[in-house]
């Protein structure tokens, strides 16, 4: 497993006062433009809600499903957290470049690591699998709860990869200065807390399908399923390129930059993907 390798405040990247100021612009653009996106989103939104539920079993353990009863939780509409998404991730692009929150960029920059970066991703990217689940058909409030702790686990856990190898970004060939390499511990374990999600929606759809008479949902939704996989998972291959530092990621502002494009490109597209629910409803 490696050992623990670095101290965490190890100042290991240079940020040049012109590749600051880049970055400055750089997310003040991607977060008009998420703020745009997410203004639209309220704009076109109409009153499509999914709902959250909770199953009694009306007796005790043991109890036949069949006596049970479904209760309406609440119910969570569609177009106006999809925007929120988007709204999240323009309000920490906005944090970053305010004159409280840049200087304090810079500094966690230069150290290797965003943790702007992380706090945002654990709130924003759990609503998003939550919606996910939802659209799939996953509505008890106690999974949804463990889905969306599961998806904050796997955050943290990208948290603490950086935190814990943030002096390995100067070096060459992933080795730090004392000849560590990258402790991948917390990247596994966040592979780890971050496929449950997938597999209870695998699970879900599997098991639904396969009861008799039970009715998949149409092909090209498995096509947009597959594709919010990818676009959901693609953030970690970013943080695989870094610490295996890859061509230009051995440069750690590459992958910050990558972040930034990432930050619009997919979420964009998770998001309007998402939404697109509610116009079709």
């Amino acid at each position: 497993m490696g050992t623990y390798p670095l101290e965490l405040n190890t100042a290991s990247v240079n940020v040049p006062s012109q590749a600051a100021k880049r970055l400055r612009i750089f997310n003040a653009v991607i977060g008009l433009l998420h703020l745009v996106s997410g203004s639209a989103m309220l704009a076109l939104s109409n009153d499509f809600a999914l709902p959250v539920s909770s199953f009694a079993l009306n007796g005790p353990p043991g109890t036949p499903v069949s006596q049970g009863t479904l209760n309406l939780v609440f119910e969570l509409p569609l177009g106006i957290a999809a925007a929120s998404f988007l709204f999240l991730s323009a309000l920490f692009h906005f944090l970053i470049i305010s004159p409280w929150g840049f200087r304090r960029y810079i500094g966690e920059l230069s150290k290797g690591r965003n943790r702007f970066r992380w706090v945002e991703y654990s709130l924003s990217s759990t609503l998003m699998i939550v919606l996910i689940s939802l659209l799939l058909g996953i509505s008890d409030i106690a999974a949804l709860i463990g889905v969306g702790f599961a998806n904050v686990a796997m955050i943290l856990f990208g948290w603490l990869m950086e935190m814990a190898n943030n002096g390995l970004m100067h070096e060459k060939n992933g080795r730090s200065a004392r000849g560590e390499r990258a402790w991948w511990t917390p990247f596994w374990f966040g592979c780890i807390a971050g496929a449950a999600p997938w597999l209870a929606a695998a699970a879900y759809l599997i098991i639904n399908v396969g009861i008799e008479g039970g009715e998949g949902p149409p092909g090209f939704v498995y096509g947009i399923i597959v594709s919010l996989f990818v676009l959901f998972n693609i953030f970690a291959v970013n943080q695989w390129l870094q610490y295996k530092q890859l061509g230009r990621w051995k440069d750690y502002l590459t992958g910050e930059r990558t972040y930034i494009v990432l930050s619009l490109v997919a979420k964009s597209l998770l998001a309007w993907q998402v939404f697109a629910n509610v116009l079709v409803s």
